[in-house]
């Protein structure tokens, strides 16, 4: 298994592309579809740059998740920064450090616009769906295409390889196709590269090329093509003995009371009237399951409504408000006075929080850090 899976360079200037495939070693399908799609491309036809890359690389031929920590829950700052400083390192380290260079790498000697896109599976049966940060350029991008998108990922996962880029203020998607082994996971991703090689401009081909593709996700998704969110995530650890009850799907609908999965001889019930999302049918990760809502479009444009007039300046009027750091959009504020504020509030300007103290938490904003002027001449923005 190589670690650059294609590089391709077109004689047009244009859009560089970058694509992550295997990050998790069971999950190939990203991998195979990556070298289908891109054995045919010729520089004469491509504007911009394609790379495409294979992240976790002993795991892939091991066929396992990962061999000693999740390689895509690794991406922070501080722990980059410690993993630096290190004298031994593990695998998934080692690997950390060198998708790190080719993306340093990659940045500096490009111009951009710059298009990140990682492509998973799951465990359980699912439609092919986007997962996104939440900011408007990634609401954007992704809206074009006829799956279902989920915000809030990046507010119960700490370190994943698109957040980290986001931070950047790039924009990325992550793309589960399906489910690990099955093969239209492979073909979904088919769909989903043509499409991304479409809409960035890199690639012009017949809009009925490009339409056969986008039924064929349309499809596959059952026309779910609109906006969720994550609120809640059911968090497991090495010593719990999880397992979820057969039958589960993503975006499948449950009732309050619906018996879920199994933790330690006790059984988990739903709590609410809601879909279940990426519950775990296989031996490692720490995510048991998650659950989602829709969310109304009315509140989606209210939403891009306020970040523009960046109204969220306001919110350090109030005590126990401030900023930890206003160039990279991150507000640290009171617990106590948290707790008067509706989550949505937050949510509405572009808010993610995570906890790091018993007496406040950070409130992370992708929005101010974004490069939205990048994608501007974008035919899609």
């Amino acid at each position: 298994m190589k670690r650059i899976i294609k590089e391709i360079h077109g004689e047009e200037k244009g859009p560089t592309l970058v694509f992550f495939g295997g990050i998790h070693g069971n999950e190939k399908a990203g991998v195979i579809a990556l070298q289908e799609v891109l054995k045919n491309i010729k520089p004469d036809e491509l504007n911009g740059s394609i790379y495409a890359i294979s992240g976790n690389l002993k795991a892939l031929e091991k066929n396992q998740r990962y061999i000693n920590q999740d390689l895509n829950r690794l991406w922070t700052r501080d722990n980059i920064n410690t993993i630096k400083n290190k004298n031994t390192l593990n695998n998934e380290e080692k690997e950390l450090l060198k998708l790190l260079y080719f993306l340093e790498r990659i940045l500096k000697i490009k111009s951009g616009p710059f298009y990140f896109f990682d492509l998973h599976t799951t465990s359980s049966k699912t439609l092919p769906f986007i997962t996104i940060n939440d900011a408007l350029i990634n609401r954007k991008f992704s809206k074009l295409f006829p799956v279902p998108i989920v915000l809030g990922i990046e507010e119960y996962l700490n370190g994943p390889l698109l957040s980290y880029i986001n931070t950047l203020g790039y924009l990325s998607l992550g793309f589960e196709s399906g489910q690990h082994v099955d093969v239209r996971s492979i073909e979904n991703n088919l769909a989903f590269i043509n499409l991304v090689l479409h809409y960035t401009g890199a690639i012009n081909k017949a809009e009925a090329y490009n339409l056969e593709y986008y039924n064929q996700l349309k499809e596959e998704s059952k026309s779910l093509n609109r906006f969720f969110e994550i609120t809640h995530l059911h968090s497991i650890n090495k010593k719990d003995s999880f397992k979820m009850y057969e039958g589960f799907k993503s975006f499948q609908k449950i009732n309050k009371g619906a018996k879920i999965a199994r933790n330690n001889k006790e059984d988990i019930y739903s709590k609410h009237d809601a879909r279940i999302f990426m519950p775990l049918y296989q031996k490692k990760g720490a995510e048991g399951f998650f659950i989602i809502r829709d969310i109304k479009p009315f509140y989606l444009k209210m939403s891009i409504f306020l970040r523009r007039i960046k109204i969220d300046n306001l919110l350090v009027l109030f005590p126990g408000i401030s900023w930890q750091n206003k160039r990279e959009g991150v507000l640290k504020v009171n617990l106590k006075v948290a707790k008067f504020f509706a989550k949505p509030i937050f949510h509405a300007l572009g808010y993610r929080n995570r906890q790091v103290t018993k007496t406040h938490m950070n409130l992370y904003n992708r929005e101010r850090v974004a490069k939205t002027r990048m994608y501007k001449e974008e035919s899609w923005y």
